[in-house]
């Protein structure tokens, strides 16, 4: 049979836009479709734009401490709106550029809400095409649990849109989101508190992370609120939300912004008229080659559930285009020794294991840990400290995980992330030379194990 496409890509996303525009380039005829906005969630309502807004709340601690260095300054003035038309500005010149590279590499743009019709068929603006491959790359979305007043609160999405700056704000969550939105929210002058239904945020993450980063956000005056949940909130009759906690807690706050998960965002896509199969936790059911129980639908990114960065599906996207039409170039996309950062004040980079993970996983491991106060803060009055730990295997002297908080963590483990992927020892570290006077010295320079 003639199909119209040899690959339908529904979501003109990170993964969905690399997959197009490489099979494009392989002499494929691909077509997208989009319902909302191009780049999908890193480029409108994550990644991008949240980076922006960290950058935004830094400013609050470099105007103070620059008074260490000689630097006297008049009152500083912040102006929320003028960052979020600034940041919107950028986004839309994001958008424009991916226009371009799905239009310059011969890919169909379809902009509206694709629905599947068969394993074959999408119907989008009241137009039916057909396709040798389906992929679907419509991401996640942000989840509210059902509690009464559900619809007083916002998510990520609304939160780079607010009018202004709310004077107090409840997040709620421990995830990477919640972490970095209350660092945001808290650098940019907002009365803010982080609420999380668990013992210590950042599940998951290496344990002296998480627990350095506590230290850190208390220092700064972030109300850390732990073992503690939403019941219901209310909106008030002067605007303000009252807030009660399952503990029995009442809490005033203007803006209550729940970080608490992310859906695959499957709305109306038609996969009822497939195979495809879900799993457990609602999202789609692939194999190792991303394909579905329907055998011409694929899907990579978030919709899939594995590793949820927008790195890992450009990764899934280009395996994807490689397999279906450059066979010869095919490489299964590697999950091991993923490089991630968090951008939180400070901000945390970490590739590998964990401690946790190395222990059981049944490593015998030796432990390296450096804090220090960095060289930028011996001016000031800032009492911040960096941390930097390595999980080695005692047996093999291979470094299993490399963990930081401190400034510029994520730029410091990108490099550090090649060299761990190449099974990098804890004596090539030592015999590394380090760049003097940085932080990321610290790396080469760690000597004694603090445990094993």
């Amino acid at each position: 049979m003639a199909y119209d496409f040899d690959l339908y890509v529904i979501g003109a996303g990170s993964g969905g836009v690399r997959s197009a525009r490489f099979a494009a380039g392989f002499g494929a005829k691909v077509a997208v479709a989009e319902s909302r906005y191009l780049g999908g969630t890193c480029v409108n309502v994550g990644c991008v734009p949240k980076k922006l807004l960290v950058y935004g709340a830094h400013f609050a601690e470099d105007f103070e401490q620059s008074a260490g260095f000689g630097w006297t300054l008049g009152e500083a003035d912040f102006d929320w709106a003028t960052l979020i038309a600034n940041k919107d500005r950028e986004i839309n010149r994001l958008n424009g550029i991916y226009r371009n590279l799905l239009v310059n590499s011969g890919v169909t743009l379809h902009e509206g809400h694709a629905k599947l019709i068969d394993p074959h068929q999408v119907e989008i603006n009241g137009q039916r095409y057909t396709a040798k491959h389906i992929l679907i790359a419509t991401g996640g979305w942000p989840q509210i649990p059902d509690i009464p007043g559900r619809e007083h609160a916002i998510s990520s999405n609304e939160a780079f849109f607010l009018k202004e700056l709310p004077k107090r704000i409840l997040v709620v969550g421990g995830g990477y989101i919640a972490v970095e939105f209350a660092g945001i929210f808290h650098g940019l002058g907002a009365d803010t508190k982080l609420l999380y239904r668990g013992e210590l945020f950042l599940r998951g993450f290496d344990g002296a992370v998480r627990k350095h980063l506590q230290e850190e956000l208390t220092k700064r005056g972030l109300d850390l609120q732990f073992n503690a949940d939403i019941e219901r909130i209310e909106k008030q009759a002067d605007g303000s939300l009252k807030v009660t906690l399952k503990d029995g807690r009442e809490l005033a706050t203007d803006c209550v912004f729940y970080a608490t998960g992310r859906r695959p965002m499957l709305d109306n896509l038609g996969l009822e008229n497939t195979a495809v199969k879900l799993d457990k936790r609602g999202f789609i059911e692939v194999d190792e080659q991303y394909q579905s129980a329907e055998p011409s639908i694929l899907a990579i990114g978030d919709v899939i559930g594995r590793v949820q960065l927008t790195p890992v599906a450009l990764a899934e996207g280009m395996a994807v285009a490689r397999r279906l039409f450059k066979p010869e170039q095919y490489r299964p996309v590697d999950y091991n020794m993923i490089p991630t950062a968090v951008f939180s004040l400070p901000n945390i980079g970490t590739v590998g294991l964990t401690e946790e993970q190395a222990r059981e996983a049944g490593h015998k491991v030796q432990i390296f840990e450096s804090r220090f106060r960095p060289m930028k803060l011996t001016l000031t009055e800032c009492q911040e400290r960096t941390l930097m730990k390595l999980v080695v295997d005692a047996d093999t002297d291979k470094v299993l995980g490399c963990h930081m908080v401190g400034p510029d963590a994520g730029e410091i483990v990108q490099g550090l992330a090649i060299a761990l992927k190449a099974g990098a020892t804890k004596r090539d570290f030592d015999e590394t030379i380090g760049v003097h006077p940085t932080a990321a010295e610290e790396f080469v320079t760690m000597r004694t194990p603090v445990a094993g």
